[in-house]
């Protein structure tokens, strides 16, 4: 299942970010994962979270995005949660491409996969129609 928390820079995405990420650590029966651009997040993420800064990884557009993400899921059957912060910081800011990330993302999530929660500093009109519908 494939969650985006959107909103304008300031509209607490990443507070709410971090209560469902400190959430999944108490109520998942398997490992929880927390992607981010900087270090800012360590000392709010519970220390049960595998924390995750996509720096270190010199991520460049949407499709190592991807390929970074299905990696961490394909190297832990275990996940259960996987949060990202920052999401346009990482990835880049091509809508388009986004969209297209996170439909491919929803079909190997679909059966029974991981839960995956992006924030996402826009205004959900700046979005492809397509995913509009995984806003909560």
């Amino acid at each position: 299942m494939i969650k985006l928390i959107i909103g304008n820079k300031g509209s607490g995405k990443t507070k709410r970010l971090v209560e469902l990420t400190n959430d999944a650590v108490k109520n998942s029966s398997g490992n929880v994962v927390c992607v981010e651009k900087g270090m800012k997040l360590t000392y709010d993420i519970d220390h049960h979270a595998r924390l995750i800064e996509s720096d270190a990884f010199k991520i460049e557009g949407f499709d190592a995005f991807y390929g970074f993400l299905t990696g961490i899921l394909a190297g832990n059957y275990d996940i259960t949660d996987l949060f990202i912060d920052g999401t346009f910081k990482i990835g880049g800011r091509d809508y388009a491409a986004f969209g297209e990330m996170v439909k491919k993302l929803d079909n190997i999530t679909k059966d029974g996969g991981a839960n995956i929660t992006f924030t996402v500093s826009c205004d959900i009109s700046e979005l492809p129609e397509d995913i509009k519908g995984y806003a909560i």
